[in-house]
C-alpha cells in the first residue's frame, strides 16, 4: 500500500505542477481572472492532497486499514474535485455546469473523510 500511495502521490504532485503552469502560461490569456482563481483552487487542492499521500505513504505510525481508505478516498476525492474544478474553469463543455457541478462537492467530501479517518487512526494509536 505505501507503493501506491507515493505513487499517486507523486503523480499527483507532478500533475499540479504542470497544471498550475499551464493555467498560469497558456490559460491567462483565454480564461477570465474568476476562471483562473477557480483552476488555481484546483490546482492547490491537488498538491495540499499529493503531499498528503506522500506523507501516509512514508509514515509508519497510521495502519494498513488507513492508509488503504486514505489511498481510495483521496484519490478518488482529488479526481471528482479537482478534476470538476478545472472542468469548470474553462467551460469544457456547454451546460456543463449543471451535469458536474454536483460532482465537485463529492470529491470535497471525499477528501474531508480521508483526512477523518487519518484522524481517527490517530486517536486509536496508543502511544
Amino acid at each position: 500500500m505505501d507503493r501506491k500511495l507515493l505513487v499517486a502521490g507523486s503523480f499527483f504532485g507532478m500533475t499540479a505542477i504542470v497544471l498550475g503552469a499551464f493555467g498560469a502560461h497558456a490559460l491567462k490569456e483565454v480564461l477570465t481572472p474568476d476562471q483562473l482563481q477557480t483552476f488555481e483552487t484546483g490546482v492547490k487542492y491537488q498538491m495540499y492532497h499529493a503531499l498528503l499521500l506522500l506523507m501516509v505513504g512514508v509514515f509508519s505510525g497510521v495502519s494498513a486499514k488507513a492508509k488503504k481508505a486514505v489511498f481510495w478516498l483521496v484519490t478518488v476525492g482529488v479526481i471528482l474535485f479537482s478534476g470538476s474544478i478545472y472542468l469548470l474553469a474553462t467551460n469544457a463543455v456547454e451546460n456543463f455546469n449543471k451535469i458536474i457541478g454536483p460532482v465537485t462537492p463529492l470529491g470535497g467530501t471525499l477528501l474531508i473523510i480521508g483526512w477523518f479517518v487519518l484522524l481517527i487512526d490517530f486517536f486509536r494509536q496508543k502511544s
